[in-house]
């Protein structure tokens, strides 16, 4: 077992006492999209070039294929009923699997189709809130060769009794991770405009204010100086733990950089889970990792607050 020691000033309290890094599989080639799945105990990611997904048990220790040919899933998270809700770069929308049943939930916005749903997430009230950048109908390996239908990149807000899909965020170049505050007030937006240009682009975390079905007063939470915040998690005291090129960093709720985690291969994602929530999965290039930690995930505690106009 591959195992590093993370550089602790700083994460004092947030990691286990003794907290070591330890690879727990490997063989994919680019692992996206973690989620603890607490009805199989296991963690579930996406190897998108593959057009795979992977589970690992961390009770016995064994790596499965979960489905093949998925049409390049990345990002995914559990809905309030404990079925998985997947991002499909391939069929360009935001899906539902239900024990290995697989059916649509949106895939356009006023008649024109989505870019490629990267990351999900599910708010107190239900909605469905999930980023739409470019990479699925842009990069070979990572979906199909297609056009922005409806010309940008947009993070759209879902409501599943309604059937309404309309944006709440337009002032990101190219959304990616997303994740809420623990009570919901506070959602967090990646740019990883930079990822596809050299010449510049954006690397940073946004911060907007969620005030009913609307964001507000959107202004930059944390520039990430190595790489890009692909994909991130937020904790119950409201610290963010995010990818970066070199490993996760974590960052306090007002933005400080608070220590990093090295990692032997670029960071795309990470969750929390584990038996009882406080181990850190991490999905990086060809491998799954984990850290124990002391904390688990704001999503597991958010509480329903009275929707605003």
């Amino acid at each position: 077992m591959d195992a590093r020691s993370p550089e602790t000033s700083g994460l004092s309290g947030l990691l286990a006492t003794g907290a070591e890094l330890a690879v727990l599989a490997t063989g994919a080639t680019w692992s996206e999209g973690p989620a603890w799945i607490p009805a199989t105990q296991s963690v579930r990611w996406s190897d998108i070039p593959a057009n795979r997904i992977l589970e690992y048990s961390p009770a016995d220790g064994s790596l499965s294929v979960y489905a093949t040919e998925v049409e390049f899933t990345n990002g995914r998270t559990l809905d309030h009923d404990g079925s998985v809700i997947q991002c499909s770069h391939g069929r360009r929308r935001i899906e539902r699997d239900r024990d290995g049943v697989v059916t649509p939930i949106v895939d356009s916005y006023n008649g024109a189709r989505l870019n490629s749903p990267n990351d999900v997430v599910v708010a107190s009230d239900g909605s469905i809130w999930f980023s739409d950048p470019p990479y699925g109908i842009v990069v070979p390996i990572e979906g199909h060769p297609g056009e922005r239908e409806y010309g940008d990149n947009f993070v759209f807000r879902h409501d599943p009794h309604t059937g309404e899909t309309r944006p709440v965020v337009i002032d990101v170049e190219e959304p990616n991770g997303l994740a809420f505050s623990p009570d919901g007030s506070v959602l967090y937006v990646s740019d990883t405009s930079a990822a596809l240009r050299t010449g510049g682009g954006n690397h940073h975390i946004r911060a907007y204010d969620v005030v009913g079905t609307r964001c507000k007063n959107g202004r930059v939470f944390a520039v990430i100086d190595e790489g890009i915040s692909d994909g991130f998690r937020v904790d119950v005291d409201g610290h963010v733990w995010t990818s970066t090129a070199s490993g996760v960093s974590v960052y306090s709720p007002e933005g400080t950089r608070l220590g990093h985690i090295p990692v032997p291969e670029t960071v795309s994602n990470v969750c929390f889970g584990g038996p009882d929530g406080t181990t850190l999965f991490i999905t990086a290039t060809t491998s799954l990792y984990s850290i124990a930690t002391s904390t688990r995930d704001a999503a597991s505690t958010m509480l329903a607050r009275p929707q605003e106009a």
